[in-house]
């Protein structure tokens, strides 16, 4: 039984997925008005309007500690910087024996940590319990149906691909690794870069430009990557035959590292590309948070990676220009100059 903690986009796509394949949920929503609305409508209120429920399979609740004990698969899929909020009401028994998977793209604001880390630190959850949900995908094509691919990764990649059969479908396509940590932070970091594109094009860049900011972004986050200790971070190295399906092992580096840096920086459904377009336009941070009505992970996730990366040193000017114009007032036109210098 799946249990899913969130109720925006993402974690309607995947609802919308696990109810395609009949598959029971109990599902944490905000409010008992949309609990309401869901089962009779048949659709969030909120979020992928077109995406069309069977009430039969949703059990739906407002209270985190009803949904966590009815299920065995946890999937988190709130915007990080509310993780913390959502979980405090649970202890750390309710927790045992789960199977979390993460699907979120971001790091938790209030320690600068990766969701297992947290998730270790306050409820002594085993990272061979912990599985991740990664792109390369929008939920916004999830629910249209439109050909997506999905990153299962877990320290336990027998179970990670069991999990992964759940969401197969004929418009989705999965992919697995035992690559917890860098699928998180490749994550989080091209959600920081697409905030970058997304100001360029606000700035009034081409598209010549563009190509060559995000092809210097992925050098950046390899370095970063490799700094942290990930290794699948070149593309065109494959190593071996996967045992399984006879295809060539898959290239992290090419799926959910790259591509999903792609779609983020390029999609018009991303809203971190939004969000960066409205300060690149002349947005304040806090006009465009109004605007946007949605959370962009970068706009955290750029402070947290800045903090993080005073001690894994690596070489990152754009990541850290950004960073300087959402944080600390750097008018993005000045920003925008020094990261021009930098580019090779």
């Amino acid at each position: 039984m799946f249990g899913i903690i969130g109720s925006g986009s993402w974690a309607t796509a995947l609802a919308k997925i696990l109810a395609d394949n009949n598959h029971q949920i109990n599902w944490l929503v905000r409010t008992d008005a949309m609990a309401d609305f869901i089962s009779k409508q048949k659709h969030n209120p909120n979020y992928l309007t077109t995406a069309v429920f069977e009430p039969s399979l949703l059990k739906l609740d407002t209270n985190v500690s009803k949904v966590v004990s009815a299920s065995d698969y946890i999937i988190i899929a709130t915007p990080s910087a509310y993780v913390a909020d959502t979980l405090k009401g649970l202890s750390k028994r309710e927790l045992e024996g789960k199977k979390i998977i993460s699907a979120v793209k971001g790091i938790i604001p209030q320690q600068n940590v990766l969701l297992n880390d947290y998730l270790e630190k306050e409820f002594e959850v085993a990272i061979t319990d912990y599985f991740t949900i990664m792109g390369p995908c929008h939920a916004e094509e999830v629910a249209a149906e439109k050909l997506s691919y999905l990153t299962f990764s877990g320290a336990d990649e027998e179970t990670a691909a069991e999990i992964a059969t759940y969401f197969k479908t004929g418009y989705l396509n999965t992919v697995i690794n035992d690559d917890i940590y860098g699928v998180q932070f490749a994550a989080i970091l091209k959600n920081i870069y697409a905030l970058g594109a997304g100001i360029a094009h606000g700035l009034q860049y081409g598209d010549n430009f563009l190509s060559v900011l995000i092809a210097n972004s992925a050098d950046e986050m390899a370095g970063f990557l490799r700094n942290v200790g990930i290794h699948n971070i070149e593309v065109g190295k494959h190593d071996g035959e996967d045992p399984v399906t006879h295809k060539r092992k898959a290239n992290y580096a090419a799926s959910v590292y790259l591509g999903d840096l792609l779609v983020t920086c390029y999609s018009l459904y991303s809203r971190n590309r939004t969000f960066g377009n409205m300060i690149g336009k002349g947005y304040t941070v806090r006009a465009a948070q109004v605007e946007l009505n949605m959370v962009a992970e970068g706009y955290n996730a750029s402070r947290s990676i800045y903090a993080i990366n005073a001690n894994v040193k690596a070489e990152m000017p754009i990541a850290e220009t950004i960073y300087k114009i959402l944080w600390e007032t750097l008018p993005p036109e000045e920003g925008f100059k020094l990261i021009e210098e930098t580019l090779v």
